[in-house]
């Protein structure tokens, strides 16, 4: 018997990362897990590992941009699986560009779709299932960018992870005494795929230092299966060693530039 035995579970982001781990460990809970994401064969290898593992699992593509894909989703899975017990919101995308003065308006628009707009979808789609049941959980993957924004991250990410917080926040403040538990998880650099998008990825041994996607879903897990009487609002997870970012943040400050734009030393004086 697992803590979650039979809870419906929507994992964003599902195929790899972070969304990977917290659905393979979530399944050994016993919960039955939706992992949602762009690729379907990303999705069907890891619902794959969850039956070869004895849990019960299903993927489903789904475009993050398209409201109405997520809706028709959510109406799917409460059809077809059962009433969504859990949530967890965990894909995310970052801007090719970081520095805001660079930043078009489609990349813009488009991190903030992904980070803050869908997530506000899918909770606006899963509630009313779960106010009818008594209660549920929501756990969002936001990021330190939300508290510590930065070139790193870039202009709409750190925006969006913020709104995304705040955004957490209300539902736990809103819905609390409805038994609705609303988590932010707030990582800083974590191993996933989503490094291979930096202006310069890390190298494997300062990815290898990083937090792993395991252990954030551990925390993921930990938030799920506590008694229903208690809620982690808020957790930080970050790595305990602080590599040097110097070099990645002021490439980050000139990529996008116009050409005939020259880098600004920090004295002030064009280099």
């Amino acid at each position: 018997m697992g803590t979650l035995d039979g809870q419906v579970t929507l994992v964003t982001g599902g195929g790899s990362g972070i969304g990977r781990a917290t659905a393979l460990q979530l399944a050994a809970e016993g919960a039955r897990v939706v992992v949602i994401g762009r690729r379907q064969a990303a999705l069907s290898k890891v619902v794959a590992e969850i039956e070869a593992a004895g849990g019960k699992a299903w993927a489903r593509p789904v475009d993050l941009e398209r409201r109405e894909e997520m809706i028709d989703l959510v109406r799917w899975v409460e059809a077809e699986v059962g009433p969504v017990g859990i949530l967890v919101n965990n894909a995310g995308a970052s801007s090719r560009v970081r520095n805001i003065r660079w930043i078009d308006e489609d990349d813009w628009n488009a991190t903030l779709s992904v980070n803050l707009t869908a997530v506000y979808v899918l909770i606006q789609a899963v509630l009313p299932g779960m106010l009818a049941a008594g209660g549920g959980t929501i756990v969002t993957v936001s990021s330190l960018a939300a508290v510590r924004p930065s070139l790193l991250g870039g202009a709409p990410y750190g925006a969006a992870k913020a709104g995304v917080r705040n955004l957490m926040t209300y539902l736990h403040a809103t819905f609390r005494n409805n038994n609705i538990r609303a988590t932010t998880i707030l990582p800083g650099e974590v191993n996933t795929p989503i490094m291979d998008t930096r202006v310069r990825p890390p190298s494997v041994e300062e990815r290898a230092a990083m937090v792993s996607p395991d252990d954030v879903a551990r925390a993921i897990l930990l938030c799920c299966t506590l008694p229903a009487r208690t809620t982690i609002e808020e957790l930080v997870i970050s790595p305990t060693l602080q590599r040097d970012q110097g070099p990645d943040t002021e490439i980050s400050r000139w990529l996008g530039a116009p050409d005939g734009v020259a880098p600004v030393t920090t004295e002030g004086n064009k280099s």
